[in-house]
C-alpha cells in the first residue's frame, strides 16, 4: 500500500527564507542604528566642549580652570575651587594648564569640569573628590565609557604632550585640544570623516593607540592602519 509522505512545499521553503532574511536584515540594520547612535553621541561631545568654554568666557571673561576670580571676595562661582600655583596651574594666564587626562585638583585641566557645571553650562558633580582617581565619576565619559578631557594646545606645527610622560606627544595644532578615550577604531574613522578630513593621521582630528602607560604612535589609515576592532584615543585640536 502506496503511503503519503509529509514535507514543505518550495512555497513553504520560500515562505521561511524570506522571513529569515527580514529578520536578519532586522538584526543588521538595528546594529547599525546603535553604531551610528554611538557616533553621533562621541561627535557631540567633541562640539559640546567649544561651547562651554566660550559660553563661560561670555558670561565672567575667564576660561574655564584658569578663573582669577574663584576663591575671591568677587567670586562669580559659590563653591569653586582654585588649584595651587604650579606646572599645571598657572590661574589667569589664559591657558588651561595641564593634560585632558589629568586627575589631579591642582591641574586646571582637571578644574575645567567643575568650574563649568557651576556655571550652568552642563551638568555633572561640582564638588572634586578628595582623593581623584579614575572612574570616580567626577569626569564626564564617552558613550564607549572613556572619560572626557580638554587642555591647551599649540597653533604651530609642534607636538602636544597628551600624556603625564612628556614623551607622549601628538603632532596636532589647535588653541584647544580635546581627547576622548575607549573609541573602536571604525568609529575613530566615522568620527574624522564628520568632523575632519577623513585622515585619522592627519588634520585637526587624530586617532592614535595609548593609555596613561603606553604608546602614542598615531594610527593611520589604509594599509597597516586602523584596526576596526582595536582601541584608539581620539584627540580634536579646535
Amino acid at each position: 500500500m502506496k503511503q503519503n509522505q509529509s514535507g514543505f512545499t518550495l512555497i513553504e521553503i520560500a515562505i521561511v527564507l524570506v522571513i529569515i532574511g527580514l529578520l536578519l536584515g532586522g538584526v543588521l540594520k538595528g546594529q547599525e542604528l546603535i553604531n551610528s547612535a554611538k557616533v553621533k553621541n562621541l561627535a557631540t561631545d567633541f562640539r559640546n566642549i567649544p561651547v562651554y568654554i566660550y559660553g563661560y568666557q561670555d558670561k565672567f571673561r575667564s576660561l574655564p580652570g584658569d578663573d582669577a576670580t574663584i576663591g575671591t571676595a568677587n567670586t562669580h562661582l559659590t563653591g569653586g575651587t582654585t588649584c595651587a600655583a604650579g606646572a599645571k596651574c598657572v590661574i589667569g594666564n589664559g591657558l588651561i594648564d595641564g593634560l585632558w587626562s589629568d586627575h589631579d585638583v591642582n591641574s586646571e585641566a582637571y578644574l575645567f569640569w567643575q568650574h563649568v557645571r557651576l556655571a550652568g553650562l552642563t551638568s555633572g558633580p561640582t564638588i572634586v573628590p578628595a582623593a581623584p582617581a579614575p572612574g570616580d565619576g567626577y569626569k564626564p565619559v564617552n558613550a564607549a565609557g572613556g572619560e572626557i578631557g580638554i587642555q591647551s594646545g599649540t597653533t604651530v606645527a609642534a607636538n602636544v604632550p597628551v600624556f603625564a610622560d612628556a614623551a607622549h606627544l601628538l603632532p596636532i595644532r589647535g588653541t584647544y585640544i580635546i581627547c576622548s578615550p575607549n573609541i573602536l577604531g571604525k568609529f575613530a574613522k566615522q568620527l574624522d570623516i564628520q568632523l575632519d578630513d577623513g585622515n585619522t593621521a592627519g588634520g585637526s582630528m587624530m586617532a592614535f593607540v595609548g593609555t596613561a602607560a603606553g604608546a602614542t604612535a598615531v594610527a593611520t589609515t589604509g594599509a597597516g592602519g586602523i584596526d576596526d576592532a582595536a582601541i584608539y584615543t581620539v584627540c580634536m585640536g579646535v
